[in-house]
């Protein structure tokens, strides 16, 4: 059986979607930048702000009741009732300390049923949190016992390869995969089939 982890945010959930419609453009209804055009992650530049800016607004609604609340992503919800019995599953994200607990609670609340386990690797922590792993590519070095990363980022992904680790990216406007969601879902569906 596989062991696919999976990043959260704007995978399992359209956490930068979202933000930005309720947030960003609420703040700023003068913004004439689609979420198409969110070509780069972090997007602070084409927005026009400092990078501290952009964490602090996303900070802020990721800990929002609207930011709570947000849905799963029905797509993956659908594949995994259908192939999540078919694969181990492990949650990971790189958050701030403070916005882990709810985010914990959420991936168990939607996806509980599949995912067994939830890791982060704390974003801009301070030096009284003891340091572990520097990013994704640490922690997965660490573990040692993952098939396959599924995450938005191509630097997550690019790390997963070097680690020989499949690295399957979520197709998103700021990582320009040539993927629509429907072939990202035939091509993981075809992984955890053949180790059936």
């Amino acid at each position: 059986m596989l062991t696919i982890v999976w990043d959260v945010d704007d995978v399992l959930n359209d956490l930068m979607r979202s933000w930005f419609k309720h947030s960003w453009l609420y703040y700023h209804p003068a913004c004439k930048i689609k979420y198409k055009d969110l070509t780069e992650n972090p997007p602070h530049h084409l927005l026009g702000i400092t990078q501290q800016q952009y964490l602090h607004s996303l900070d802020a609604f990721r800990n929002s009741a609207r930011g709570q609340a947000l849905l799963p992503n029905m797509a993956l919800l659908k594949w995994f009732r259908v192939y999540g019995n078919l694969a181990r599953h492990i949650a990971l994200t790189s958050r701030p300390l403070h916005a882990v607990p709810l985010l914990s609670q959420w991936v168990f609340r939607h996806f509980g049923v599949w995912i067994r386990t939830f890791a982060f690797v704390p974003t801009r922590a301070d030096k009284s949190i003891p340091f572990y792993d520097r990013d994704k590519c640490g922690y997965l070095k660490w573990l040692a016992k993952v098939d396959i990363l599924v995450d938005d980022s191509p630097e997550n992904i690019k790390c997963a390869k070097d680690l020989g680790i499949k690295g399957l990216l979520y197709p998103r406007p700021w990582n320009q995969s040539d993927l629509t969601v429907e072939q990202f879902l035939r091509i993981l569906t075809q992984q955890v089939k053949s180790k059936k």
